[in-house]
Protein backbone atom coordinates (compact mmCIF):
# COMPACT_ATOMS: atom_id res chain seq x y z
CA UNK A 1 0.00 0.00 0.00
CA UNK A 2 1.57 3.26 -1.06
CA UNK A 3 1.08 7.23 -0.87
CA UNK A 4 1.90 8.55 -3.98
CA UNK A 5 2.45 12.51 -4.29
CA UNK A 6 2.32 14.24 -7.95
CA UNK A 7 5.29 16.50 -8.63
CA UNK A 8 4.46 17.51 -11.80
CA UNK A 9 6.84 15.13 -14.45
CA UNK A 10 7.78 13.26 -11.34
CA UNK A 11 6.27 11.35 -8.49
CA UNK A 12 7.28 10.41 -4.74
CA UNK A 13 6.38 7.02 -3.78
CA UNK A 14 5.87 6.33 0.19
CA UNK A 15 5.66 2.36 0.75
CA UNK A 16 3.61 2.33 3.70
CA UNK A 17 3.43 -0.63 6.39
CA UNK A 18 -0.19 -0.84 5.50
CA UNK A 19 -1.26 -4.37 4.44
CA UNK A 20 -4.27 -5.40 2.40
CA UNK A 21 -5.66 -9.16 1.61
CA UNK A 22 -8.58 -10.13 -0.66
CA UNK A 23 -8.70 -6.56 -1.39
CA UNK A 24 -9.45 -5.53 1.76
CA UNK A 25 -7.17 -3.26 3.74
CA UNK A 26 -6.63 -4.37 7.35
CA UNK A 27 -6.64 -2.26 10.35
CA UNK A 28 -3.43 -3.42 11.52
CA UNK A 29 0.00 -2.23 9.94
CA UNK A 30 2.67 -5.23 9.44
CA UNK A 31 6.08 -3.17 10.87
CA UNK A 32 8.85 -2.75 8.46
CA UNK A 33 6.74 -4.02 5.65
CA UNK A 34 6.99 -0.83 3.47
CA UNK A 35 11.04 -0.57 3.79
CA UNK A 36 11.71 -3.80 2.79
CA UNK A 37 9.18 -3.53 -0.16
CA UNK A 38 10.94 -0.05 -1.30
CA UNK A 39 14.02 -1.27 -0.59
CA UNK A 40 13.74 -4.63 -2.59
CA UNK A 41 12.37 -2.84 -5.24
CA UNK A 42 15.80 -0.36 -5.59
CA UNK A 43 17.80 -3.66 -5.46
CA UNK A 44 15.94 -4.74 -8.45
CA UNK A 45 15.98 -1.51 -10.12
CA UNK A 46 19.71 -1.34 -9.77
CA UNK A 47 20.13 -5.22 -11.40
CA UNK A 48 17.74 -5.05 -14.57
CA UNK A 49 18.28 -1.51 -15.99
CA UNK A 50 20.26 -3.08 -18.15
CA UNK A 51 17.63 -5.07 -19.43
CA UNK A 52 15.30 -2.00 -19.26
CA UNK A 53 15.50 1.22 -18.06
CA UNK A 54 13.25 2.15 -14.69
CA UNK A 55 11.22 5.03 -13.36
CA UNK A 56 13.51 5.25 -10.11
CA UNK A 57 15.30 8.76 -9.65
CA UNK A 58 16.56 8.90 -6.70
CA UNK A 59 15.31 6.93 -2.87
CA UNK A 60 17.82 9.37 -1.48
CA UNK A 61 15.82 12.47 0.33
CA UNK A 62 18.31 15.12 -0.05
CA UNK A 63 17.32 14.92 -3.60
CA UNK A 64 13.52 15.14 -3.06
CA UNK A 65 11.76 18.68 -3.59
CA UNK A 66 12.40 20.79 -0.54
CA UNK A 67 9.25 20.72 1.17
CA UNK A 68 9.87 16.72 1.92
CA UNK A 69 13.55 17.03 3.48
CA UNK A 70 11.90 17.97 6.82
CA UNK A 71 9.91 14.77 6.78
CA UNK A 72 12.97 12.73 6.20
CA UNK A 73 12.80 10.49 9.08
CA UNK A 74 9.30 9.51 8.42
CA UNK A 75 10.24 9.01 4.38
CA UNK A 76 13.90 7.50 4.81
CA UNK A 77 14.26 4.10 3.58
CA UNK A 78 10.53 3.64 2.24
CA UNK A 79 10.24 6.24 0.02
CA UNK A 80 11.29 6.62 -4.01
CA UNK A 81 11.21 9.56 -6.35
CA UNK A 82 10.40 8.47 -9.64
CA UNK A 83 9.65 10.06 -13.45
CA UNK A 84 6.08 10.07 -14.23
CA UNK A 85 4.98 7.50 -16.89
CA UNK A 86 2.34 6.73 -19.22
CA UNK A 87 1.18 3.50 -17.46
CA UNK A 88 0.54 0.50 -20.08
CA UNK A 89 -2.95 -0.74 -18.86
CA UNK A 90 -1.95 -4.32 -18.41
CA UNK A 91 -0.50 -6.50 -15.62
CA UNK A 92 2.81 -8.51 -16.94
CA UNK A 93 3.04 -11.81 -15.49
CA UNK A 94 5.82 -14.28 -15.47
CA UNK A 95 5.66 -17.86 -14.33
CA UNK A 96 7.90 -20.62 -13.91
CA UNK A 97 6.21 -22.47 -11.62
CA UNK A 98 2.28 -23.35 -11.47
CA UNK A 99 0.63 -21.71 -8.60
CA UNK A 100 -2.41 -19.88 -7.16
CA UNK A 101 -4.38 -18.76 -10.67
CA UNK A 102 -2.57 -20.82 -13.38
CA UNK A 103 -2.77 -23.59 -11.47
CA UNK A 104 -6.43 -23.09 -10.69
CA UNK A 105 -6.96 -22.58 -14.39
CA UNK A 106 -4.76 -25.29 -15.44
CA UNK A 107 -6.80 -28.00 -13.84
CA UNK A 108 -9.38 -26.93 -15.31
CA UNK A 109 -8.02 -26.13 -19.48
CA UNK A 110 -4.65 -26.99 -19.24
CA UNK A 111 -3.29 -24.29 -20.55
CA UNK A 112 -2.97 -20.44 -18.06
CA UNK A 113 -3.86 -17.52 -21.02
CA UNK A 114 -3.76 -19.29 -23.75
CA UNK A 115 -0.28 -21.06 -23.03
CA UNK A 116 -1.10 -24.79 -23.45
CA UNK A 117 1.00 -26.89 -20.91
CA UNK A 118 1.86 -30.50 -20.92
CA UNK A 119 -0.49 -33.35 -18.75
CA UNK A 120 0.31 -34.10 -15.47
CA UNK A 121 1.99 -31.21 -14.16
CA UNK A 122 1.22 -30.74 -10.07
CA UNK A 123 0.54 -27.71 -7.94
CA UNK A 124 3.71 -25.71 -8.04
CA UNK A 125 5.39 -28.06 -10.53
CA UNK A 126 8.67 -26.15 -12.25
CA UNK A 127 7.78 -25.55 -16.14
CA UNK A 128 10.14 -26.38 -18.59
CA UNK A 129 10.16 -22.61 -19.43
CA UNK A 130 8.84 -19.39 -18.22
CA UNK A 131 5.36 -18.36 -19.65
CA UNK A 132 3.87 -14.59 -20.10
CA UNK A 133 0.67 -14.65 -18.39
CA UNK A 134 -0.36 -11.16 -18.86
CA UNK A 135 -3.71 -10.09 -16.77
CA UNK A 136 -6.10 -6.54 -16.83
CA UNK A 137 -5.38 -3.59 -14.68
CA UNK A 138 -8.53 -3.96 -12.30
CA UNK A 139 -9.98 -1.39 -10.47
CA UNK A 140 -9.62 -0.72 -7.09
CA UNK A 141 -11.38 -3.58 -5.40
CA UNK A 142 -12.05 -5.60 -8.25
CA UNK A 143 -9.67 -8.56 -9.17
CA UNK A 144 -7.38 -8.39 -12.25
CA UNK A 145 -8.44 -10.92 -14.90
CA UNK A 146 -5.80 -13.39 -16.82
CA UNK A 147 -5.76 -12.28 -20.57
CA UNK A 148 -4.21 -14.35 -23.34
CA UNK A 149 -1.63 -12.38 -25.14
CA UNK A 150 -4.10 -11.64 -28.17
CA UNK A 151 -5.94 -9.85 -25.74
CA UNK A 152 -3.10 -8.12 -24.75
CA UNK A 153 -2.12 -6.66 -28.90
CA UNK A 154 -5.42 -5.92 -28.86
CA UNK A 155 -5.17 -3.40 -25.69
CA UNK A 156 -1.48 -2.07 -26.37
CA UNK A 157 -0.66 -2.99 -30.09
CA UNK A 158 1.07 -6.60 -31.15
CA UNK A 159 4.53 -4.93 -31.60
CA UNK A 160 4.20 -3.12 -27.56
CA UNK A 161 2.89 -6.24 -26.85
CA UNK A 162 5.52 -8.80 -27.90
CA UNK A 163 8.18 -6.16 -26.33
CA UNK A 164 6.67 -6.37 -22.70
CA UNK A 165 6.72 -10.07 -23.23
CA UNK A 166 10.01 -10.07 -24.37
CA UNK A 167 11.18 -7.94 -21.48
CA UNK A 168 9.56 -9.30 -18.81
CA UNK A 169 10.44 -12.98 -19.53
CA UNK A 170 14.07 -11.04 -19.44
CA UNK A 171 13.90 -9.68 -16.18
CA UNK A 172 12.25 -13.11 -14.63
CA UNK A 173 15.09 -14.81 -15.62
CA UNK A 174 17.63 -12.66 -14.37
CA UNK A 175 16.25 -12.66 -11.16
CA UNK A 176 15.12 -15.89 -10.48
CA UNK A 177 18.61 -16.64 -11.18
CA UNK A 178 20.59 -14.75 -8.44
CA UNK A 179 17.47 -15.24 -6.07
CA UNK A 180 17.91 -19.01 -6.61
CA UNK A 181 21.58 -18.67 -5.63
CA UNK A 182 20.40 -17.01 -2.04
CA UNK A 183 18.18 -19.70 -1.84
CA UNK A 184 14.85 -18.23 -2.72
CA UNK A 185 12.83 -19.18 -5.73
CA UNK A 186 10.43 -16.69 -7.67
CA UNK A 187 7.66 -18.81 -8.67
CA UNK A 188 5.91 -15.63 -10.42
CA UNK A 189 5.70 -12.38 -10.60
CA UNK A 190 4.66 -9.11 -12.01
CA UNK A 191 5.87 -6.51 -13.83
CA UNK A 192 4.12 -3.11 -15.03
CA UNK A 193 5.34 -1.09 -17.89
CA UNK A 194 4.85 2.07 -18.97
CA UNK A 195 6.28 4.98 -21.39
CA UNK A 196 8.33 7.93 -21.17
CA UNK A 197 8.24 11.62 -23.46
CA UNK A 198 9.45 9.77 -25.68
CA UNK A 199 7.36 6.38 -26.23
CA UNK A 200 10.27 4.68 -24.76
CA UNK A 201 9.36 1.13 -22.41
CA UNK A 202 10.06 1.93 -18.65
CA UNK A 203 9.53 -0.69 -16.01
CA UNK A 204 7.46 1.07 -13.10
CA UNK A 205 5.67 0.99 -10.02
CA UNK A 206 7.63 -2.07 -7.84
CA UNK A 207 9.80 -5.11 -8.68
CA UNK A 208 10.01 -8.55 -8.01
CA UNK A 209 9.14 -7.79 -4.44
CA UNK A 210 7.01 -10.01 -2.01
CA UNK A 211 4.34 -8.58 -2.54
CA UNK A 212 4.23 -8.55 -6.59
CA UNK A 213 5.91 -12.13 -6.31
CA UNK A 214 5.71 -15.79 -4.85
CA UNK A 215 8.83 -16.13 -3.12
CA UNK A 216 9.31 -19.69 -2.07
CA UNK A 217 12.12 -20.97 0.25
CA UNK A 218 14.55 -23.15 -2.03
CA UNK A 219 15.16 -25.65 0.79
CA UNK A 220 12.17 -27.38 1.80
CA UNK A 221 10.66 -27.03 -2.08
CA UNK A 222 8.51 -29.61 -2.82
CA UNK A 223 6.04 -29.83 -5.63
CA UNK A 224 2.40 -31.17 -5.41
CA UNK A 225 0.61 -28.68 -3.33
CA UNK A 226 1.44 -25.22 -1.59
CA UNK A 227 3.74 -23.92 -0.79
CA UNK A 228 5.74 -21.93 2.47
CA UNK A 229 6.27 -18.16 1.14
CA UNK A 230 8.19 -15.45 1.77
CA UNK A 231 4.83 -12.90 2.06
CA UNK A 232 1.42 -11.96 3.13
CA UNK A 233 0.30 -15.55 2.79
CA UNK A 234 0.92 -15.74 6.95
CA UNK A 235 -1.61 -13.29 6.84
CA UNK A 236 -3.97 -14.98 4.26
CA UNK A 237 -4.19 -17.86 6.10
CA UNK A 238 -4.98 -16.50 9.41
CA UNK A 239 -7.97 -14.92 8.04
CA UNK A 240 -9.19 -18.38 6.55
CA UNK A 241 -8.77 -19.83 9.62
CA UNK A 242 -11.52 -17.20 11.22
CA UNK A 243 -13.83 -18.32 8.69
CA UNK A 244 -14.11 -14.35 8.04
CA UNK A 245 -16.36 -13.85 4.38
CA UNK A 246 -13.65 -11.24 2.68
CA UNK A 247 -16.35 -8.32 3.14
CA UNK A 248 -14.99 -5.81 5.31
CA UNK A 249 -14.52 -4.90 7.57
CA UNK A 250 -12.00 -7.32 8.51
CA UNK A 251 -10.96 -9.52 11.82
CA UNK A 252 -8.68 -8.14 13.68
CA UNK A 253 -4.76 -9.39 13.30
CA UNK A 254 -3.56 -10.89 16.61
CA UNK A 255 0.43 -10.22 17.65
CA UNK A 256 1.90 -13.22 17.02
CA UNK A 257 0.56 -12.70 13.27
CA UNK A 258 1.56 -9.06 12.61
CA UNK A 259 5.27 -10.03 13.79
CA UNK A 260 5.13 -13.53 11.99
CA UNK A 261 4.50 -11.35 8.72
CA UNK A 262 7.11 -9.00 9.34
CA UNK A 263 9.77 -11.62 10.29
CA UNK A 264 9.03 -12.99 6.62
CA UNK A 265 9.10 -9.60 4.86
CA UNK A 266 12.25 -9.29 6.73
CA UNK A 267 13.67 -12.41 5.63
CA UNK A 268 13.36 -12.30 1.78
CA UNK A 269 15.29 -8.75 2.27
CA UNK A 270 18.65 -10.48 3.95
CA UNK A 271 18.25 -13.44 1.76
CA UNK A 272 18.45 -11.70 -1.59
CA UNK A 273 20.64 -8.43 -0.53
CA UNK A 274 22.99 -10.44 2.16
CA UNK A 275 21.80 -7.23 4.63
CA UNK A 276 19.55 -6.87 7.80
CA UNK A 277 17.33 -3.94 8.04
CA UNK A 278 18.42 -1.53 9.80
Amino acid sequence: MRDIYDLGDRLLIVVTDRISAYDVIMNEGIPSKGRVLNKISEYWFKLTEDIVPNHMISTNVGDYPTGFREYSSQLEGRSMLVEKADTLPVECVVRGYLAGSGWKEYSVSQSVCGVGLPSGLKESSKLGAPIFTPATKAELGDHDENISFEKTAELIGRERAEQVRETSISLYLRASEIADGKGIIIADTKFEFGTDNDGNLILIDEALTPDSSRFWPKDGYLPGGPQPSFDKQYVRDYLTSTGWDRVPPPPRLPADVIIKTSEKYREAYSRLTGSNLD
